[in-house]
């Protein structure tokens, strides 16, 4: 018997790929490194906020304390999720134009405005976010892995690019430089 949900043609949804083989361990892989980038920062939020600077920046020079480090941490999750999402979303085999740069006043408002709030305060918000970009990874599809972004100052990338210098790597990078500030010696 013929009915119009038999008959109705598939939707895009549910012709859409989901990761196999290599891929699924490569996000696995991402997803895995996520949880230890966040498991570094509840252990650096468990400890008393060290006094100090973190090393210049090689290109600025500007150099932070730990306020301005957790304020960034917080600040940054929730700006690149959407432009994750931008790139995902657009469905197009051309790069996406996305993103801002260090320079952006927006951002360095956010970190001068919230340098002072509660390291508790900081890390729900960075829990909230690494799970919502760990649900996003999780549901990608093969396709979603495919697509590319366009910075406007660093060019042209991959999926996995854009997680290393804007999501999984620059939570890591963050605890690093708090790992700085609380070894150097007083």
């Amino acid at each position: 018997m013929s009915t119009p949900e038999r008959d109705a043609p598939a939707t895009a949804a549910s012709t859409r790929t989901r990761p196999e083989g290599a891929l699924a361990e490569r996000v696995l892989g991402e997803l895995a490194d996520l949880a230890a980038a966040l498991r570094r920062l509840e252990e650096h939020g468990a400890a008393d906020v060290p006094g100090g600077l973190t090393e210049a920046d090689p290109k600025s020079g500007e150099q932070w304390d730990a306020g301005q480090v957790w304020a960034h941490l917080a600040e940054f999750g929730s700006y690149w999720l959407p432009e994750l999402r931008l790139i995902v979303d657009a469905a197009s085999k051309e790069p996406v134009p996305f993103g801002r740069t260090k320079a952006d006043p927006h951002r360095i408002a956010e970190i001068e405005r919230n340098r002072r709030r509660s390291v508790d305060s900081q890390l729900a918000v960075i829990r909230v976010d690494i799970a919502r970009y760990a649900h996003t990874l999780a549901s990608m599809t093969a396709e979603d892995w495919s697509r590319t972004g366009r910075h406007s100052t660093l060019g042209d990338m991959d999926l996995w690019t854009f997680l290393q210098h804007f999501v999984t790597g620059h939570y890591h990078e963050h605890a690093d430089q708090l790992d700085q500030i609380r070894d150097r010696p007083k």
